[in-house]
């Protein structure tokens, strides 16, 4: 007997996106038609991102108010609404798998965009922008000219960018690197010591694109609170994880990517390691998105099994062994955003967790979208979308009124800084979680 919602935990099927059926346009669209129909009789998910009010205006707005009365034609905006944030399933969705209804919006969505790729229907520019190791590899050798030339102040250079490429010119953009963190780690990995308890415990930083090429000091805050506590820290970083291929539907391209970085990984985790990651995207696709597109990989299911975010390390090892003394107040209270891709890992809010470490420390938390989703609040064409849809997350971020703003999500934390310019937030983005804990320690 159906039943009207699940109370069990969710699940998710692999993404076989080579069978026959998965982009066989007639079942696609019978498909999109009967998830749409079970989301227009719920509606729980009208306050997420905006592909569930468009959706349901133009059912509205048809002739018969039904699924029935849309044009496949119609369906395209829907999708184009969606960032990929998974908050529908993980938090709202009461007919997700084992529920009979067995829905899967985000999954969905990308399937389609699957096929839209497939027809040549999506847009070159994001597709370009995906190859986050080539691009970034250029920005940080010119990256002081790149900085300049990309700064929201360069109103000229930044207006020849939005017609030449359709970079929105209100956006900040991330600023790259003068050197990458890879190379930081190879020159300094045996300065940074400090004297601390012996420890068992071993791990490989993977450094992820974002901050090997844009924010160094995460992966530097990372490293300095891993020696002090003992722990022996290596590095690897043999590309992109894949994330922005997701985003792009060029799934081919993220299963590359995962057999190349898996195999060099996995290297680690045999000589004893665990895998640590920087950024909450990377994360979820290596703990979740890769064993879903490589369901029969025995490789990346043992990878799966050895990653952990580096929150979830250091609250682990709080936990086990106890941190290494010198935890001190800091100079303000802190935000944090938890961040729609750490909120998919489903471990819990451990952001909030490990920063509570800091002694007397005022910790407020925030869990809306902040509707960046990669290029979707880059582009001109989803821009105003992007900050429509995360306003409110700024809005609650601006009455709490600390100093600091922390997110797992460096490009989220940017976008919300800008959206409400006028807190008293002290930085210009989110710092990561970790780098209050090596300001607390004084690192």
């Amino acid at each position: 007997m159906s039943k009207e919602g699940s109370t069990e935990a969710p699940i998710r099927h692999p993404i076989d996106f080579e069978h026959p059926d998965f982009l066989n346009p007639e079942k696609l669209d019978a498909e999109m038609r009967r998830v749409f129909d079970i989301c227009h009789g719920c509606r729980r998910c009208f306050n997420l991102c905006d592909s569930f009010p468009k959706l349901f205006d133009m059912i509205d707005e048809s002739k018969n108010e039904d699924v029935e009365s849309l044009s496949s034609k119609q369906f395209a905006p829907v999708v184009d609404a969606c960032t990929l944030c998974d908050m529908c399933f993980m938090t709202k969705c009461p007919y997700v798998p084992p529920h009979d209804f067995d829905l899967d919006f985000p999954h969905l969505m990308l399937r389609y965009r699957t096929a839209q790729k497939k027809l040549g229907q999506l847009p070159a520019v994001p597709r370009q922008l995906a190859e986050i190791d080539r691009n970034s590899k250029i920005g940080v050798m010119f990256s002081k000219f790149i900085n300049w030339a990309s700064n929201i102040k360069n109103k000229f250079l930044r207006k020849f960018l939005e017609m030449i490429i359709g970079i929105d010119r209100r956006v900040q953009l991330p600023k790259y690197n003068s050197e990458t963190f890879s190379s930081f780690f190879k020159k300094n990995k045996d300065l940074v010591n400090y004297e601390a308890k012996n420890n068992s415990r071993k791990v490989v930083i993977y450094t992820t694109c974002f901050v090997n090429f844009n924010k160094k000091n995460t992966g530097v805050a990372a490293l300095k609170v891993l020696k002090k506590n003992g722990v022996e820290v290596q590095e690897a970083y043999p590309g992109c994880c894949g994330m922005p291929f997701l985003e792009q539907a060029d799934l081919p391209k993220v299963v590359q990517q995962a057999k190349k970085v898996s195999k060099e990984l996995l290297e680690w985790v045999d000589k004893g390691y665990k895998v640590i990651t920087l950024t909450a995207s990377c994360g979820l696709m290596l703990k979740f998105e890769w064993p879903l597109l490589l369901p029969n990989s025995d490789e990346v299911k043992k990878l799966s099994s050895n990653v952990m975010d580096i929150d979830e390390y250091i609250v682990d090892i709080s936990k086990k062994e106890g941190l290494s003394e010198g935890l001190q107040e800091i100079d303000g209270g802190i935000t944090v955003h938890h961040a729609c891709h750490a909120r998919a890992q489903n471990m819990g809010v451990k952001a909030r967790d490990m920063l509570k470490l800091i002694p007397n420390a005022k910790i407020d938390v925030v869990e809306k979208c902040a509707g960046h989703g990669g290029t979707f609040g880059v582009m001109k064409d989803t821009h105003d979308l992007a900050k429509k849809v995360g306003r409110p997350a700024a809005r609650q971020i601006k009455t709490k009124n600390n100093k600091y703003m922390a997110s797992d999500c460096p490009l989220a934390g940017k976008h919300l800084k800008q959206l409400e310019a006028d807190t008293n937030i002290s930085n210009d983005e989110a710092v990561h979680p970790i780098e209050l804990i090596a300001k607390s320690y004084r690192l």
